[in-house]
């Protein structure tokens, strides 16, 4: 079996007092992605900047396809590909000199910087921009432009910092377009996001992390069936109507009961008899809830329950 193209064992960082990351294992198989899901102060870029060179880790291992990043980071840099949360180009420049600029960077002769240049505007739907000065350009434009200068080297590994914050629903679902076309290639992706949905469209595994440790990891599908086959939610006229459903409805047997604003969560097993029963619970008590719905459990659920807190708030 091929060593993984990304792996650490017992990574840590403090800051002052403050532990960035808390003796992390990550494991990213080679052409797989793999989903770092967490709140902002999760520690998911200082793992990032550390296996990318930025910074160095206080303790543990890190190595990408097999090299060690600590002790050579410049063969570690050969290897990877970095896109974070701000696109990193020239205004200034054009796309296609922004392009050039990261090949010289790079060392590319220039025939070959100017075939993979040109290979990537056009995947990238730059082609008609190329030329143009890239503060002519849109968010969702510049965010490609930023993807495209990660690939110039024609790395294995591509490092993914939240990509697509900022980004409006048409130029999220571009992006991940081109990240599921690129893993479809062959590249390996390790991608941070506190976007669940995001989470759930790309990675082939998630890690959950939260104050620097990782929770949880697993497929989507796996980390949903912890909770349970269903959510119910009652939606009550305020807060403490919802606080007093919610001791209701600890009668009920075999769930997972909470409550949060005016909305009362319960995990169970076996939704439609379970919200009957809480139907009758709440008849019996006077309270009757504004709306009710029976759902699936999202990778938001498994967040708010596994940390008591949604993985879009920030830490």
């Amino acid at each position: 079996m091929s060593e993984p193209a990304v792996e650490t064992r017992a990574l840590h960082k403090r800051f002052g007092d403050v532990v960035a990351l808390g003796s992390i294992d990550l494991v990213v198989e080679r052409g797989t992605v793999l989903g770092l899901l967490g709140p902002n102060g999760a520690g998911k870029t200082t793992a990032v900047r550390i296996l990318s060179t930025v910074i160095r880790p206080d303790g543990g291992t890190a190595r990408v396809m097999g090299v060690d990043v600590v002790e050579h980071p410049a063969e570690t840099r050969a290897l990877i590909g970095l896109a974070g949360q701000f696109a990193a180009v020239d205004d200034n420049l054009s796309g296609r000199e922004n392009l050039f600029l990261v090949g010289r960077l790079t060392h590319l002769a220039r025939a070959e910087m100017h075939e993979r240049s040109t290979r990537l505007l056009d995947q990238f739907g730059l082609t008609a921009a190329a030329d143009r000065p890239v503060r002519t350009y849109s968010g969702g434009m510049r965010r490609r432009l930023d993807l495209a200068a990660a690939l110039v080297h024609d790395p294995p590994v591509l490092f993914l910092d939240e990509p697509t914050t900022g980004l409006d629903p048409a130029g999220r679902g571009d992006l991940w377009e081109i990240v599921t076309q690129l893993v479809a290639d062959g590249t390996t992706v390790l991608l941070t996001t506190q976007y669940l949905e995001e989470a759930d469209q790309l990675a082939d595994r998630i890690v959950v992390v939260d104050h620097g440790r990782a929770i949880a990891e697993g497929t989507a599908s796996e980390l949903k069936a912890e909770l349970g086959a269903t959510i119910i939610e009652f939606g009550m006229t305020d807060a403490a109507a919802a606080q007093r459903a919610r001791i209701a409805l600890d009668a009920l047997p075999d769930a997972t009961i909470s409550a949060e604003n005016h909305l009362v969560r319960i995990i169970v097993a076996e939704g439609a008899p379970a919200m009957v029963r809480a139907l009758r619970i709440l008849d019996a008590v006077h309270l009757e809830p504004v709306s009710a719905a029976i759902r699936e459990p999202t990778l938001d659920d498994v967040f708010l329950t596994l940390t008591g807190h949604r993985a879009e708030e920030v830490a």
